[in-house]
């Protein structure tokens, strides 16, 4: 798998407060607008197209809430942070306004773990065709539930596009009472994800009781034995019980590498390491041996590229873009979001309440 180590530095944030509120509607008989304090709070938030807020708040778990719509139709979409997006594209009517609410991970680094560190406190971005911001509000929300996320540069906030992870587009398919931590980092392996300070030492003290932490570690493992994979893969549910965390598996997005028949049935495509280690069936095998939750993003993806066939599931990686059948676009990683949604929902492995 080639690796992406994209990194983000950002400009200092503008001096905001923790209570915010945004662009003003013109008057159209709107609803009562979100609660809000403060004076000035109006240079947190600049432009028109996008609406970029930038908020001085300390690393933590932030609840926002923001009022959109306007006196005009709007289509507005929300990111935070490195190119996460927290809600999907949001229509609204002339003269109509409609609350979201949405949990934030900030931290530092805001993106990648082992990366630079970028901005400071928290970037808020409403875009879309026609984004619309009447009032916003973030609040500080420490103890919001968790949904960890342990991976490779396949999973982890990518800088720059066209390279996105799907963790970066799980979070608009969830709603305030959960934030997604994304330690997810390029170019790691089973190994490297334990051995580096910023990864799962840095995460498992962040565990509390209740919290979900998902692993999907299988692109770089390129020459770990049977053995070492199983045990690395151990350790990490191990640590995350004793810590009180619930532990889920997933097996590995496949690589768009077609046999001449439009199947994917090689070990390139399905991540058969080069010392014939089959990734996903060791995942599988130690998923039901230690009773751990299994989401099979392998058996997903293939099936979604198959149907797609060699043309069409190029839109889904970023073959025409980069030469890279391993990395997905957008669209390839906002669908495969969508599955690890509908597999967290379908095995309750997060109360149903949470979906968006």
């Amino acid at each position: 798998m080639s690796t992406v180590r994209l990194r983000r530095t950002g400009p200092a944030l503008l001096a905001a407060l923790a209570v915010v509120t945004a662009l003003a509607v013109p008057a159209v008989a709107a609803p009562r607008p979100v609660p809000v304090s403060g004076a000035g709070d109006l240079a947190a938030c600049t432009g028109t197209a996008p609406v970029v807020c930038h908020l001085d708040v300390a690393p933590g778990t932030y609840r926002v809430t923001a009022r959109i719509g306007g006196a005009a139709e709007g289509r507005t979409a929300v990111g935070a942070e490195t190119r996460r997006t927290v809600l999907g594209e949001t229509p609204t009517g002339p003269g109509q306004q409609v609350v979201r609410s949405f949990a934030v991970d900030v931290r530092d680094p805001e993106g990648e773990p082992t990366g630079a560190s970028g901005s400071p406190g928290l970037d808020l971005t409403f875009g879309g065709p026609a984004p619309l911001l009447a009032g916003l509000r973030v609040t500080p929300a420490p103890r919001t539930p968790q949904l960890f996320l342990i991976g490779d540069s396949t999973v982890c906030d990518q800088l720059a596009a066209p390279y996105t992870g799907w963790g970066q587009e799980l979070p608009q398919y969830l709603r305030s009472g959960i934030s997604v931590a994304n330690y997810a980092d390029s170019g790691e392996s089973s190994q490297t994800y334990l051995d580096q300070p910023q990864l799962f030492p840095t995460v498992r003290p962040l565990i509390r009781r209740g919290d979900t932490v998902l692993i999907q570690l299988a692109h770089n493992d390129k020459q770990t034995t049977e053995a070492d994979y199983r045990a690395n893969l151990t350790t990490m549910i191990d640590a995350i019980r004793a810590e009180g965390g619930r532990p889920v598996l997933a097996t590995p997005i496949v690589r768009r590498w077609f046999n001449a028949d439009g199947t994917l049935d090689n070990g390139t495509a399905l991540l058969v390491n080069g010392l014939g280690v089959d990734l996903p069936a060791q995942i599988r095998s130690l998923a039901t041996e230690r009773g751990v939750p299994l989401i099979d993003l392998t058996a997903l993806t293939r099936r979604l590229v198959e149907e797609l066939g060699p043309d069409g599931s190029k839109a889904l990686y970023l073959t025409d873009e980069k030469r890279d059948n391993t990395h997905t676009s957008e669209r390839g990683a906002t669908e495969y979001a969508a599955m690890v949604r509908d597999a967290l929902r379908e095995q309750h492995l997060l109360p149903g309440r949470l979906f968006r």
